[in-house]
């Protein structure tokens, strides 16, 4: 199986000082082998290609891999997924919410958003999850709805996306409050009026690195 194969890559270009670096960066809660992403992303650049010849995702090195103790194989998950994200289907978002709720931070949430998001435009059940997800009792969850539409630009659904920071209003965590400003930020380079007007009528429930952050380039 590659997973041990990537292992053994991981473990042979290991780099201590950068790990401890790394490790620090994300509040030393997870252990690293010190591989900035060029270098890991080089590792397995070859056997993601012949992964999109296969055309079929190989969830048993996924959930492997997902479980190790090491960072970079949550993101070489997150690649994997990013890579094979035209294969996924509706069924398989059970799937891929295991790793959203789980060895969550900030680093690997904000990947998943992206083989998520592009699900959402081949399959309008996703919508409705989201909205789902933008309630749920963990902020990593409603984090993932807020941002799952990022970069669409025209292909944007304002009425969700409204109804998604809406529903994360008057919210003290900062994680919420950063995704609503780099959502409405992100959208206002298609429409300015658009998020101008959001922010307007929704200033006096939002926090301010939200309007900070949403208003950059407004």
């Amino acid at each position: 199986m590659f997973y041990q194969e990537l292992k053994t890559n991981f473990e042979e270009k290991a780099n201590p000082e950068q790990a401890q670096q790394l490790a620090g960066y994300m509040r030393n809660q997870f252990k690293f082998y010190g591989l900035h992403t060029p270098e890991r992303r080089k590792i397995y650049h070859d056997f993601l290609l012949r992964e999109k010849k296969k055309k079929k995702i190989d969830w048993n090195l996924l959930n492997r891999a997902w479980e190790d103790q090491y960072r970079e194989m949550q993101y070489f998950v997150c690649d994997y997924l990013i890579a094979m994200k035209k294969y996924l289907t509706y069924n398989d978002i059970d799937r891929i919410e295991r790793f959203v709720r789980t060895k969550q931070w900030w680093d690997t949430v904000d990947s998943l958003i992206k083989p998520i998001g592009d699900l959402g435009l081949r399959d309008a059940r996703i919508n409705e999850l989201m909205l789902e997800w933008s309630t749920d009792s963990d902020f990593w969850v409603r984090r993932v709805a807020i941002e799952h539409q990022l970069l669409r630009k025209k292909k944007m659904n304002t009425d969700l996306l409204a109804q998604i920071i809406e529903n994360n209003l008057n919210s003290q965590e900062f994680f919420i409050n950063k995704a609503i400003g780099w959502a409405l930020r992100d959208y206002s380079k298609t429409n300015s009026e658009w998020a101008r007007q959001f922010i307007a009528e929704n200033y006096d429930r939002m926090a301010k690195l939200s309007i900070t952050e949403g208003s950059k380039y407004l």
